[in-house]
């Protein structure tokens, strides 16, 4: 990028990330995730890194967040309330030790790690062990009165004592201060997942706006005048710091003196000798985030020693010693490239974002869905726009957002085609659907989906037979319909390119292999519209043949547990059209064998339902939900009062609390295995 433009998209981000800091911190809105405004924050970071001489004193880089508002008294901090400069990816951790290193000349550094909780921060100032004000970070020096609100949270002492006795040399000093000085504590504000959940909840049955995060919350519930409604909302305090001078040596004493004096303070914090420790500490907690009562979005980690994270001093919003280690966001930002269609297996059009690459959730993702037509007129998409991109679990990536506001003339708006981009037949929209799709059957495009499909893991589960090799012999005209697979021999493959003699076998053994299939797994692979994976595994249940089912009449069919009436009728449209029950007789004529039929029918373990967490040593969880449904039981994911019971195998999960909490039956691996008659 050239200085022209990076000083043009710099001036862009800094006044997109100025106007979402002001709705986050000073009004408590949020239009943009956390992870998308850090998102652009980083990528404005490093361009000034790239050209120095472009920052600026007003530059978000430079200076600590938010600013008081006038309604409340203010409060000036004896020590500045500083943020904490950003890291992403254990390559910038270890940059930042190298810069320490050269700053210090020394060849190695103690650190202590902790959890970034998604709060909101406060300071507490102790009189004679009375507290006497409390106060937000506002602008770093000077932040806003919120004393009364925060006397309403009960893990705020009103009055600090020693709990517990310390043996260092803070125990005098601190004696002290309590009887005749001041000590200021910092820590976060912040409310629990499952209180924020009931909040919202109950809000949303009041017929008002749910909160977006607790942090949110917790901000909104300090920030306003009545301490009445701050007392009414669940809300906690963590304890991570003292801004006294208590004597303390390091920032692990001061954990252990906030504890003395009944502070809540984070139990997973930890003493990391050496960076490699630090790693390990965030991989820990990068796991097990997900079960944590409160939300996290990284870690803290500092130069332990107290006295040389003071002498490395402060640059721009923050001590140069200290560092928040970010989870890899669920939501960036990047810039799109170029639109193309995909057809999917059913005739489906699905537009896709091309573009430029960007790590989301430790993934580099270079391509985004923009689900259909109507959404990218929603979402006002053109080419060249900067876009928010959400990746949630396995959920594939998908643009949630335009940055309208980084637009610099240049984009080009997109025009959804009116032709299907392989065949060029024209596409169809049935009415009450939003999906355009490809109506000519015998496009290739829908062939290769839907044969890809037919052999994929959930479906018959043929190794080696990926979309490349599904393409090819397609090509080759060896394979047009999925029965023509069960008819392939090693000396047809054997001759074909990407095939020698030895993985030419192999793949007719999986073949093979592959012949013998479970009812649902067998339905599933057809591809017929409206029918996922849980749908097949109803219908294998409660019909317990492929014969019965074939015969439903969709009343039949809409009986059955979420099955509506569209389904029902696609369901039964499919096995009635003479082409598929062709396709139908060829599998079972090539050798097809589904398995199970007569024992889907068993009802041994009819209305229980269970919650499976943990590892367990006899079988993996997909055959135990398997074993589960075959016996008439069902699956849940989470434990409620419905829930008859929870099977717990090696280092289970939050299910288990749950489960406990709600008085529901838990049993071992053993006692599942005797249950299923194993």
């Amino acid at each position: 990028m050239v200085k022209q433009e990076a000083e043009e998209r710099i001036a862009k981000l800094r006044k997109a990330i100025n106007h979402h800091r002001y709705l986050y911190h000073v009004l408590n809105k949020s239009e943009i995730s956390d992870a998308a405004l850090d998102s652009l924050k980083h990528e404005l970071f490093l361009l000034e890194a790239k050209h120095p001489d472009l920052i600026t004193s007003d530059s978000p880089t430079q200076r600590v967040e938010g600013r008081a508002l006038g309604k409340f008294g203010k409060v000036r901090h004896a020590v500045p309330m500083l943020s904490i400069e950003d890291v992403f990816g254990s390559e910038e951790l270890h940059d930042w030790e190298a810069y320490l290193k050269r700053l210090t000349g020394k060849s190695s550094f103690q650190y202590f790690a902790e959890l970034k909780i998604d709060g909101f921060a406060v300071t507490l100032r102790y009189e004679k062990g009375v507290l006497k004000v409390g106060g937000t970070r506002g602008n770093g020096s000077v932040g806003e009165d919120v004393t009364q609100n925060l006397k309403t949270i009960e893990s705020i002492p009103l009055r600090i004592e020693l709990h517990e006795k310390l043996v260092s040399k803070t125990a005098t000093r601190i004696g002290q201060l309590l009887s005749d000085g001041a000590i200021e504590i910092r820590g976060e504000v912040y409310m629990g997942k499952k209180a924020f959940l009931r909040f919202n909840k109950e809000r949303v049955a009041r017929g008002e706006e749910p909160y977006a995060n607790p942090r949110n919350l917790a901000a909104g519930s300090i920030r306003q005048l009545n301490p009445k409604l701050a007392a009414s909302r669940p809300l906690k305090f963590m304890a991570y710091g003292v801004a006294s001078d208590i004597g303390q040596a390091t920032h692990e004493e001061e954990h252990e003196v906030l504890r003395a004096l009944g502070f809540k303070t984070d139990e997973t914090a930890r003493g990391c000798p050496t960076l490699k420790e630090v790693s390990s500490y965030f991989e820990e907690i990068r796991q097990k985030r997900d079960s944590l009562p409160f939300q996290v979005d990284g870690i803290v980690v500092a130069v332990n020693e107290v006295a040389l994270l003071k002498s490395l001093g402060v640059a721009g919003k923050g001590l140069r010693g200290m560092r928040a280690v970010k989870f890899p966001g669920r939501e960036a930002t990047s810039r799109i490239l170029d639109v193309k269609l995909q057809v999917g297996r059913t005739g489906a059009i699905t537009p896709v974002a091309q573009l430029e690459p960007v790590s989301i959730g430790g993934v580099t993702v270079s391509r985004a869905t923009l689900h259909n037509a109507d959404e990218i007129e929603r979402l006002g998409v053109k080419i060249g726009d900067t876009v928010i991109v959400e990746r949630a679990g396995d959920v594939i990536p998908a643009v949630v957002r335009v940055l309208a506001e980084l637009r610099t003339g240049k984009e080009k708006p997109y025009r959804f085609p009116s032709s299907c981009p392989v065949c060029g037949t024209k596409l169809e929209r049935k009415e009450g659907e939003v999906v355009w799709r490809c109506a000519n059957k015998g496009c290739r495009a829908l062939q290769l989906r839907s044969l890809s499909h037919f052999v994929s893991k959930k479906a018959f589960d043929i190794e080696g037979m990926g979309p490349k090799i599904v393409s090819q012999l397609v090509e080759e005209g060896m394979v047009a319909d999925p029965q023509d697979i069960f008819g392939l021999q090693a000396g047809d493959l054997a001759s074909q390119e990407r095939f020698g003699e030895t993985s030419s076998a192999n793949l007719v053994a999986a073949i093979e292999r592959a012949k013998k299939i479970s009812f649902a797994r067998f339905l599933y692979a057809l591809g017929i519209r409206h029918l996922g994976e849980e749908t097949a595994i109803d219908l294998a249940r409660h019909f317990g043949s492929l014969k019965r089912l074939s015969e439903a009449s969709q009343e039949e069919l809409e009986a059955v547990r979420d099955v509506g009436p569209v389904g029902a009728e696609s369901i039964h449209d499919w096995f009635k059209n003479s082409k598929n029950e062709k396709m139908v007789r060829g599998l079972l004529a090539a050798g097809v064998r589904i398995q199970g039929e007569r024992k889907l029918g068993s009802k041994k373990l009819a209305g229980k339902v269970f919650v499976l967490t943990g590892h367990m040593e006899g079988m993996s969880r997909e055959e135990a939900k398997a074993k589960i449904r075959e016996l008439g039981g069902e699956v849940s994911e989470s434990a409620s009062k419905q829930t008859s019971y929870v099977v717990a195998g090696d280092d289970p999960g939050s299910k288990l609390k749950k489960a406990r909490e709600l008085g529901v039956e838990v049993i071992a691996e053993n006692e599942f295995l005797r249950l299923l008659g194993a």
